[in-house]
C-alpha cells in the first residue's frame, strides 16, 4: 500500500470548497442573505443593495479554483508551491464563506482541507512543480 499525499487530498477538498463557494455567490446574487442574520441585522449592509460579500465569495472562489487546478502561468510558481501561503490565504476564504448564508458548506470544506494541508506542512510534504504528479525519490548509487 502507499502513503497518503495529503497535499493531493487536500487540493481535491478545497477544489470542491471552491467550485462550491462559486456556485454560492452567483446564488447570492440574486437571493441576498448572510448567514447570521438571526443574531444581528447590521450585517445585512454586505449583502443588499450592492453585493460586496457575493463579489468577494466569487473572486475567492475563483482564486481558489485557479489556484488549486492550477491555471498555466501559476503552475510551477512559488505560489503555487507554496502550502505556507494556503495556510494563510484560505482562511480568509473561509471566513468570507461563512458569512454568506448559501457557502456555509464550503466555509467546512475549507476547514476540513486546512486541516489536510497543515497536516502535510508538518509532515514535510511539498508540492510538485508540475501539478498532480509525485516527488521523486533521490536515486541511490549502488
Amino acid at each position: 500500500m502507499g502513503k497518503l499525499i495529503k497535499n493531493h487530498w487536500a487540493r481535491l477538498i478545497v477544489l470542491v470548497a471552491s467550485m462550491y463557494q462559486v456556485a454560492a455567490a452567483i446564488e447570492g446574487f440574486f437571493w441576498p442573505k448572510i448567514f447570521w442574520d438571526f443574531l444581528t441585522k447590521n450585517l445585512d449592509g454586505a449583502v443588499k443593495p450592492f453585493p460586496v460579500l457575493q463579489i468577494i465569495n466569487l473572486v475567492l472562489g475563483l482564486g481558489g479554483l485557479a489556484w488549486e487546478w492550477p491555471l498555466k502561468y501559476l503552475a510551477g510558481t512559488a505560489f503555487h508551491r507554496s502550502i505556507e501561503a494556503r495556510l494563510v490565504i484560505y482562511p480568509l476564504s473561509a471566513l468570507a464563506a461563512a458569512l454568506l448564508y448559501q457557502a456555509t458548506n464550503p466555509a467546512l470544506y475549507y476547514l476540513i482541507g486546512l486541516g489536510a494541508y497543515f497536516w502535510a506542512f508538518s509532515e514535510g510534504e511539498i508540492v510538485c512543480e508540475e501539478p498532480w504528479t509525485l516527488p521523486q525519490r533521490p536515486r541511490s548509487r549502488s
